[in-house]
């Protein structure tokens, strides 16, 4: 088992009114398959607990690479969750508070998974920490099929900044729009693990900054990406599947990259990189 360095995305999961529609949207357009669907009793990671309801474990050529969850309560929100790695869930929830945000849900523990906690930053982007146990997390990285990159979005990035530097250790970058070459003029950090020289090659995440050309109700929030080989082609595929397309495909430094929003309505992007040495 990959064992994960505090502060690295470990883990993520999605909470959806049809657990079986959801496997037939991502197992057509990722390639994934599905383990037992188990209950809330440690089934899962954050989805698996209290007040959610059947969990499944997603598969990419065999390995793990994410989890999806039937929602019980309906006005839970229908959303892609994303989890870092912690070496103690209670010390790092106490952080949270001290650094000004909220804690969602306390740690519990989740059997072979280890110990769970949702938090909120203080511009109320949610995220969650997963003390591991006998499962660390993901299998697969990085490759067609599985998690490439998160991101939160928020409009409070004089406070956001200085909390996850303070809870998780991270060392910030500043990235500028001619780097990104993303549309608009869009503020972008990336963050470095504790340990580490903060630099674009060693970030595990990034934060942008939510602009008015974003819709003025959007809230904070945190986007993951996955790793696709033709970002276009997924597009297509994502349309087909009754899902949208609300960031059409485009390049950036590190390739090709597109939002879109699934058939249930849980936001997600996908990354295309481009091949080393390429133009």
């Amino acid at each position: 088992m990959v064992a994960f360095a505090d502060g690295t995305p470990c883990w993520l999961d999605v909470a959806l009114p049809d657990l079986e529609a959801g496997k037939r949207f991502y197992g057509e357009l990722f390639g994934w398959t599905f383990g037992d669907d188990g209950d809330d009793s440690g089934a899962g990671v954050a989805g698996g607990g209290a007040g959610y309801g059947q969990y499944t474990e997603a598969f990419s050529d065999g390995k793990r690479v994410g989890g999806l969850t039937a929602k019980r309560d309906g006005r839970m929100p229908t959303v892609w969750s994303i989890y870092f790695a912690v070496s103690d869930a209670n010390a790092t929830s106490r952080k949270i508070r001290e650094a000004g945000g909220l804690l969602v849900r306390e740690p519990i523990p989740l059997g072979r998974f280890g110990v769970v906690a949702l938090g909120a930053d203080p511009a109320g982007a949610v995220f969650g920490l997963l003390e591991a146990g006998e499962d660390t997390g993901f299998e697969k990285t990085g490759l067609p099929g599985s998690f490439c990159w998160t991101e939160v979005y928020t409009r409070d990035a004089a406070a956001v900044d200085p909390f996850y530097e303070s809870v998780f250790g991270f060392r910030g970058t500043d990235v500028t729009d001619e780097d990104t070459a993303a549309p608009g003029p869009t503020a972008y950090r990336v963050w470095s693990p504790a340990g580490t020289i903060p630099r674009r090659n060693t970030a595990v995440a990034g934060r942008s900054v939510i602009t008015d050309a974003f819709p003025a109700e959007l809230p904070g929030h945190f986007l993951s990406y996955f790793a696709v080989t033709d970002c276009d082609a997924t597009a297509t595929t994502v349309t087909r599947l009754g899902g949208r397309v609300t960031g059409p495909p485009y390049d950036i430094e590190t390739g090709r990259m597109a939002v879109f929003v699934d058939n249930q309505g849980a936001s997600f992007a996908v990354l295309a990189e481009r091949p080393t040495g390429a133009g």
